[in-house]
């Protein structure tokens, strides 16, 4: 091979070890961290550790962060957790965020749950396309290729030494995803170490066998059932961290609270508790998972210098005066430095690098002076750097990666002094908008598509801007790394930070998702321009095709500063005949078109997010009949169907909050519970009867679906109804007409079997499985090969009124604009008007 290719690979193989490494640099701004002395102690007693774990399931909140912890901070092994997908197909409990996303908020939730157990988060390119109940189903719509490709992309480049499934391969027990994630991992954990597997990825990286695979045992425990626990590895998960005063299970609780979008927040318990292994691959261990692995310093030839500067620098570490060490420390790290083994010089380098930060009170900080830039504006820097400590410490340069320019510094850093330095910092014209990687093409159901190799596993973006510190300490050369980060005041929540982001020149954001026309009269449909950065004109339209109509067809803008917007409103004309569409709102400036609009996520538990998918809208022009026009929301979980209803001509209240007297509910025409609303809405235990009463005077109230743990109450129907786990997942599954005179098959709109096509995601789920005989059954569907089930769509008299239970997915269905579910729902809202028709 030329020597230039011989480089040419060789940084390809350094690039990917950066990227893929164990200490990753992430766009997941928050606090900075602060080590305290309990921290450091922890981080001394990991250098003497040589070994890693890998945990592996489909889902976030599916890890067992107890296992986690206990690994990372007991074990004191790397320990990282592979999430197949990133929880696109779950439900929101905290707000009104669905599919990609509550992906990207279940990404960071996870991220969060890292940072408290000390684990480290991966995932692959597969889309949680929502519950699947076999993984043969889960195969046909993931790619199974593709998927096993990137666990053992993970797998080569992290290097596990033990890998560990939270689930098992028998189908029907479980969710289909996790039984395909455990299939996933015994063929995956056969392959990293076939070098004719995937053998593109040896160009970036090499191949890596661990020694044994487990399956984190569980369905046992949850039974209650005794069993034999002789053969299983077993460990305290209740065991006690002094350093940080708590039990591994209240680390675990505290982690497993950060998936706040699902509802799992935890209470830490305290107290001896057991957790179990079972093997499955690899050479018979009895007490532990590392019996037959050697994860100390012996692992790596010519370790022994380092090995002895490490035990020294534990010995001699006084929590009062962490910086006494430092010296060892540098001595240590020339030590690494010369040991062969590339992995583990760099895994520990970092290692000793970090403590030396932590040791020495150093703080560095990257500021940008705004939240947000365009490419080819100038942002100010700040750099922030102080030295806490009496170690000689001096900044050579500080060098940004986005320019692959140092910049020469040459200050000495005095103990606890301040200084900073500023620089005016040019985007790049061609700098990549900081859309999430996986959602800047449009992938299928059930995979992401992301073709840059040096991207698969990555949790997020890397930083729009990250600096490199170099530094001298002790007269040897110590590199940070740190991303731009927006910092503000904020006079109730203090300092907050946020990450940097580049964004578009503008963006047009559409009022609604979709909007559906009943008639063929025209809708005002308005489009808001915002601007990206100061002076931004041009003009905005709406891409429709022949037979769709807007006046005007476009407007100008002309707008001055950045964040000013501007609102546009076009009528817009449906075709007389039936016609569903999706249409973009497109700015152009000068020859430069934009279709991308602005979102933001704002929880107080993750960053703050930006992200710019294209603005789009769905017209829907639909044969739809109505009754009534007053409907009051009980919001639940949160979903978008009040907005939904909207379209149609409803007015629509949110009555969450307004007292529940018979003279304002009996002005309603129906009232809808919103999804999980018996599961999240305290005041139903109380109220719940006042919504019977309602629908006992002549009201129509209708119940969507709910869990069938934690109901806020029991007494939430007027007739025997249990609800189950019964749900159907196919979205396209047939779907029969079983009682066909039924008001609701019949008014005001005619329901057919055309009213089920183009479903998205599922049909229904937690469908009751017992019901009383005052209930009718009106449809019923079921997944390829299973029974029937009837209990999706229940309705009964009540005294003069109908109270209807439902369990198919309208909260995806209504927001999605499919316009079946829109004739069919709006059948529900008028059952109430049949004996006036």
């Amino acid at each position: 091979m030329p020597p230039f290719c011989m480089y040419i690979v060789m940084l390809k193989r350094t690039i990917s070890f950066l990227l893929i490494g164990l200490f990753p640099v992430f766009l997941s701004a928050q606090v900075p961290k602060r080590y305290h002395s309990g921290d450091i102690r922890l981080m001394l007693h990991k250098l003497d550790v040589l070994g890693n774990v890998l945990y592996l399931a489909a889902h976030p909140d599916d890890e067992n962060t107890r296992m986690i912890t206990y690994m990372a901070n007991v074990k004191k092994v790397n320990t990282a957790y592979f999430s197949f997908t990133r929880g696109d197909g779950g439900q929101n409990l905290i707000g009104p965020e669905i599919r990609e996303l509550l992906g990207l908020i279940r990404t960071h939730e996870l991220l969060e749950a890292r940072k408290i157990d000390n684990g480290i988060q991966y995932f692959s390119r597969t889309n949680d396309f929502g519950f699947s109940k076999h993984p043969d189903e889960t195969f046909t719509i993931w790619n199974k290729e593709k998927a096993l490709a990137d666990l053992v992309w993970i797998i080569r480049n992290y290097k596990p030494d033990v890998i560990i499934n939270r689930f098992n391969t028998i189908p029907g027990e479980t969710h289909g995803h996790h039984t395909a994630s455990a299939i996933l991992a015994e063929e995956a954990f056969e392959m990293a170490g076939n070098p004719e597997k995937f053998p593109d990825q040896l160009r970036y990286t090499d191949i890596w066998q661990p020694s044994a695979l487990y399956w984190n045992t569980y369905y046992w425990m949850r039974s209650g059932a005794q069993r034999d626990t002789s053969e299983l590895v077993k460990y305290n998960i209740g065991a006690y961290i002094p350093q940080w005063g708590k039990s591994v299970s209240e680390i675990a609780a505290e982690s497993r609270s950060m998936h706040k979008s699902q509802g799992f927040g935890a209470t830490g318990v305290r107290g001896i508790n057991y957790d179990f292994l079972q093997q499955l691959w690899g050479e018979k261990t009895h007490k532990d998972i590392f019996e037959h692995i050697d994860i100390s310093w012996n692992r790596v030839a010519g370790s022994e210098l380092a090995a002895q500067l490490s035990q020294k620098a534990n010995r001699d570490f006084d929590p009062d005066k962490p910086a006494t060490i430092v010296p060892t420390l540098i001595e240590l790290k020339k030590a690494i430095q010369l040991l062969e083994d590339p992995y583990w010089r760099k895994v520990k380098e970092k290692e000793v690098d970090e403590l030396i930060y932590a040791c020495l009170g150093l703080f560095l900080e990257l500021r940008v002076n705004d939240r947000s830039a365009c490419p080819g504006e100038v942002v100010s820097l700040t750099a922030e750097m102080i030295n806490r400590s009496d170690v000689n410490v001096s900044v050579k340069s500080i060098m940004l990666e986005q320019e692959q320019k140092h910049h020469k510094i040459s200050r000495d850093l005095k103990n606890n002094i301040s200084q900073d330095w500023k620089y005016d910092f040019t985007i790049d014209q061609n700098a990549d908008h900081s859309q999430p990687y996986w959602l800047r093409e449009e992938g299928s159901i059930g995979m992401f598509i992301v073709n840059d190799q040096s991207k698969i596993g990555k949790p997020v973006n890397e930083p729009a801007i990250s600096g490199i510190f170099v530094l001298d300490v002790n007269g040897v050369e110590v590199s940070y790394t740190k991303e731009a980060v927006f910092k503000r005041n904020d006079p109730v929540k203090g300092e907050v930070y946020s990450p940097f982001y580049i964004t578009p020149e503008v963006f047009v954001n559409l009022s609604d998702k979709v909007v559906i026309f009943p008639e063929a009269k025209s809708k005002n449909i308005a489009i808001r321009v915002k601007a990206g950065k100061d002076k931004v004109n041009g003009v905005v339209s709406l891409d429709l095709p022949k037979g769709w109509q807007s006046k005007p067809h476009q407007h100008n803008f002309q707008l001055r500063y950045k964040g000013e917007d501007e609102l546009f409103t076009f009528e817009v004309s449906p075709p007389s005949e039936a016609s569903d569409i999706e249409v973009s709102a497109i700015a152009k400036i000068n020859e430069n078109f934009y279709k991308e609009s602005l979102l933001t996520i704002e929880y107080d538990h993750i960053p703050y997010q930006m992200l710019f998918p294209l603005s789009k809208i769905r017209l829907t022009r639909l044969d739809l009949q109505k009754r009534g026009n007053m409907v009051g929301y009980v919001m639940g979980a949160g979903d978008d169907v009040p907005a939904a209803l909207r379209q149609l001509g409803y007015k629509v209240e949110i009555i969450n909050d307004i007292e529940f007297d018979a003279d304002h509910l009996d002005s309603y025409d129906a009232i809808i519970l919103g999804v999980r609303a018996l599961n999240t809405v305290e005041r139903l235990r109380f109220d719940m009867s006042k919504l019977l009463a309602y629908t006992e005077r002549g009201g129509t109230l209708i119940v969507q679906y709910n869990t069938n743990s934690r109901l806020v109450t029991q007494e939430f129907s007027p007739y025997q109804l249990e609800i189950s786990r019964d749900r159907i997942t196919v979205e396209d599954a047939p779907v029969k007409m079983i009682n066909q005179n039924h008001p609701l098959l019949n008014f005001p709109n005619k329901i057919t079997n055309s009213d089920f096509e183009d479903w998205v995601q599922e049909r229904g789920l937690y469908f009751p499985n017992r019901w009383g005989d005052e209930f009718s059954t009106v449809i019923a569907s079921s997944d390829p090969g299973e029974d029937a089930l009837k209990g999706g769509l229940l309705a009964a008299r009540y005294g003069k009124g109908y109270y209807i239970y439902t369990g198919y997915a309208w909260f995806r269905q209504l927001p999605a604009g499919v316009p079946g579910a829109f004739r069919l729902f709006t059948n529900m809202i008028s059952i109430g008007k049949t004996e006036q028709q």
